[in-house]
């Protein structure tokens, strides 16, 4: 293991198992990590601000690191270095960071982090080793993280979480730098807007001055040339349930029930939770009594719908180490639950995400990375991350259930790991399944709120109020697209109204 350690912008100590080493002062911060790695290529590359070099907590480093394609690190400032308005152009769910737990973020600290020398092999020659050490470590988190290299802020990196290095936040010249270098150009225009409309300033200079920059959001390098095999034991039973919400999809549920027997890892048991809106019904599963299964089937039925509420009860039945959160209109073959958990055992993830297309659609994702999506009918996760985890009832027959059911995965410091091989072909039957339409309170009202104040709950719930603040300029452009130029008032203050109507509802859900 390398410890770099700097101050000032500058390296002033190098050290190699824990033996001080020479360098050369007259390289930049990132340089120097570049030369160690070049010599060292199988070892692990920390930095450290000098004040914090006698805080970091030893002893968790291979725990946190667990393989070659981890970059972590931590501040306890909740002030980022972007934090004047990278929010406006990305409504991910890798900005608010948590910084009580291990939390999935490109958003990256000088003060301690670490990195595989195999990882940071992966830019040598690709990208300019810049003085500004924060810029450099954003840059590479924030390209590599959607090709598979894990980025986590990570508060087990040191042992009194109360220090914290103060943060020196990147100017406005170097933001729309990072715009333009990292997202589609239109991005800084967009960025341009919400500085005039939401903070009253006109950054004309810094937008034509990012102009002059390279894209590096299309840089090619391919990690998964480095071998992964965690350290983490996360499996150890593999004993797995399966729950499936339906309602109306006798054939299709027979066809999911059919693709798991004949899994060559079997599920303990299968949860059913069959619903029927309609009072004196029965159910109509009568091949659950009437055929052989190889597994336990639970069968819940219930005249209450709704799908938060259905996979609720599912998972309070859940007995097994793990959970394969699955729909009734699926298909699947025989080797899925066996080759997910050896994904599961070789990244060392708590929670798992197939790909999920539908009938002759292309898979546009083919790296594993971290996602900032959640599917409640295509992921896997660990039965012990849901303690304190269920589908919010807030959401029932709205949208963003599943974004939620993520979040609060993430927000209790497990990530959501994306896997396209094993997929999960989604059918998408045209019968049967959630299509009751609800009755909302708001469904009378004379002005109708927009966005649904479903969508509006989960970003005011996740997102910080720039994102916020972007997401309602995006919307406004989409729509605003569509109405005559001599209609322009009027719709101004049709959005206004909706928007806050939509505020306001979200606050009663």
């Amino acid at each position: 293991m390398v410890v770099v350690c700097h101050k000032n912008n500058k390296v002033v100590k190098v050290c190699k198992d824990g033996e001080a080493i020479s360098f050369e002062s007259s390289l930049n911060i990132a340089s120097t990590l570049m030369t160690f790695a070049k010599k060292f290529p199988t070892d692990r590359i920390i930095w450290s601000h000098i004040t914090v070099e006698s805080n970091i907590n030893w002893e968790a480093i291979d725990t946190i690191f667990h393989h070659d394609r981890i970059m972590a690190s931590f501040n306890k400032d909740i002030e980022e270095y972007f934090s004047n308005g990278i929010g406006y152009i990305d409504e991910s769910a890798f900005l608010n960071v948590n910084k009580k737990v291990s939390y999935p973020t490109w958003l990256t600290s000088s003060a301690v982090g670490g990195i595989s020398s195999k990882a940071l092999l992966q830019f040598e020659n690709k990208i300019k080793f810049v003085n500004n050490f924060d810029y450099f470590l954003h840059s590479i988190a924030k390209i590599a993280s959607i090709k598979g290299l894990f980025c986590y802020s990570e508060p087990r990196l040191v042992i009194d979480k109360t220090i914290s290095i103060p943060v020196k936040k990147a100017n406005i010249y170097t933001l729309f730098q990072f715009a333009k270098q990292h997202y589609r150009t239109r991005w800084i225009f967009i960025l341009f807007f919400n500085f005039l409309i939401f903070e009253k300033r006109f950054p004309i200079a810094p937008l034509l001055f990012s102009l002059r920059f390279k894209k590096r959001n299309k840089i090619n390098f391919d990690l998964s040339e480095i071998s992964v095999q965690s350290k983490l034991k996360i499996v150890e039973s593999k004993t797995i349930d399966v729950i499936i919400p339906t309602i109306g999809r006798k054939d299709c549920l027979y066809d999911v029930l059919q693709d798991l027997a004949k899994q060559t890892h079997l599920p303990q048991n299968v949860i059913i939770v069959e619903q029927n809106p309609i009072e004196g019904s029965q159910s109509e599963l009568d091949y659950l009594n009437s055929e052989k299964w190889p597994f336990a089937i639970k069968h819940i039925f219930t005249h209450l719908t709704g799908a938060c509420n259905a996979r609720n009860v599912a998972l309070s039945q859940v007995s097994s180490e793990w959970v394969f959160l699955n729909d009734d209109d699926n298909r699947f073959d025989e080797n899925l639950i066996g080759n997910i958990f050896n994904k599961i055992e070789q990244f060392g993830t708590f929670v798992a995400t197939t790909s999920y297309l539908q009938k002759n659609e292309k898979l546009l994702f083919k790296d594993i990375h971290q996602t900032g999506i959640f599917g409640s009918g295509n992921s896997f996760v660990k039965s012990s991350c849901l303690a304190n985890v269920s589908f919010s009832m807030a959401l029932e027959f709205g949208y963003g259930e599943d974004f939620d059911f993520g979040m609060q995965l993430r927000q209790q410091g497990f990530d959501v790991i994306y896997f396209p091989d094993p997929a999960i072909l989604h059918l998408k039957a045209p019968f049967g399944g959630f299509r009751i339409k609800p009755h909302f309170p708001w469904t009378g009202e004379k002005y109708q709120p927009k966005p649904s104040p479903t969508i509006m709950y989960t970003k005011q719930k996740y997102l910080n109020q720039k994102q916020i603040n972007g997401y309602k300029l995006r919307l406004f452009i989409k729509a605003i697209r569509k109405e005559s130029l001599f209609n322009w008032a009027d719709f101004y203050v049709s959005f206004k109204k909706g928007w806050n109507l939509s505020v306001d509802w979200s606050k009663k859900l």
